[in-house]
């Protein structure tokens, strides 16, 4: 009997890469996917397949799918992990910085689902795995763009549940807390800078700060990927699975208060968050 197959996209750093160690030593056969395959060269060592994948091409996706089902004549798993954070004012993020997030978060995600489905169909079976956030369920000051993108998975992923399970194939979502990785860094690289001496740079410092507070205790990528085991192996997974630093907690929260509270909450955790740093600093000089 031939090895299922696992595709993850976004496997050359941090959590997608650790997925990809993962189903591997759980004896699934692994596409690891990325643009940046010169660093994947530890997975290759390991015995998993790299290949370069730039998931907002479309074209690119539909001959890296079809190449790997020519490979192996199945797919059984598909962890779409790519993804891009842009935080910033609404106001000040370009249009075309956010339609971007989108297309990363959003519509590559779709369009690989497009991709697979037709060989898990006629297999009739296989599981979609889509990485959120806890920003799909709550949210977080300057970050329309991407929370609303996170949002969309959520649902997505609900209405993409009873549309598919028809066919055998099941589909869950992972809502990670606060994860060491780069994308802190990325997500708000900009936002100071962008907002700087604007009406917004009091937030933006805020939110910054929160960031830095925040991801001082953040989980190691392996929690996450534990997750996507749980649903990758489980005989029945769970349609969610939340994990990593602050993600029970706060999902709880948002579900036991009222919209207002929990906007009140928020605001006085950023506040706390920059007056904690602020007093570092002034300790530190």
């Amino acid at each position: 009997m031939s090895r299922k197959v696992a595709i993850v996209t976004g496997a050359s750093s941090g959590i997608g890469k650790q997925i990809a160690k993962n189903l591997h030593r759980n004896g699934m056969d692994v596409y690891a996917l990325s643009r940046k395959v010169y660093q994947m060269n530890e997975l290759d060592d390991l015995g998993i397949h790299t290949k370069h994948l730039d998931v907002t091409d479309y074209d690119e996706v539909d001959q890296v799918v079809d190449q790997i089902v020519k490979e192996t004549g199945r797919i059984d798993v598909l962890v779409n992990n790519a993804g891009l954070g842009v935080f910033g004012p609404a106001e000040e993020v370009a249009l075309s910085e956010g339609e971007y997030e989108f297309k990363v978060n959003v519509f590559a995600v779709m369009k690989l689902i497009q991709a697979v489905l037709p060989t898990m169909r006629k297999q009739k079976s296989g599981r979609i795995i889509n990485v959120s956030s806890i920003d799909g369920k709550i949210y977080n000051l300057l970050g329309s763009w991407y929370v609303g993108s996170k949002y969309a998975i959520e649902g997505i992923s609900d209405a993409l549940r009873l549309e598919l399970k028809p066919f055998g194939i099941d589909v869950i979502v992972i809502e990670p807390g606060a994860i060491r990785s780069a994308w802190k860094d990325t997500a708000t690289g900009k936002m100071v800078e962008r907002a700087a001496d604007g009406p917004y740079a009091k937030l933006a410092r805020q939110s910054a700060d929160f960031f830095s507070m925040a991801y001082k205790f953040a989980s190691e990528p392996r929690v996450v990927a534990r997750m996507v085991d749980r649903a990758a192996f489980s005989r029945r997974p769970k349609t969610r699975y939340a994990g990593g630093a602050g993600a029970k907690p706060i999902l709880m929260m948002r579900k036991l208060l009222p919209d207002r509270c929990f906007d009140s909450f928020l605001t006085a955790i950023n506040k706390y968050a920059q007056k904690i740093l602020n007093k570092q600093t002034a300790f530190n000089r």
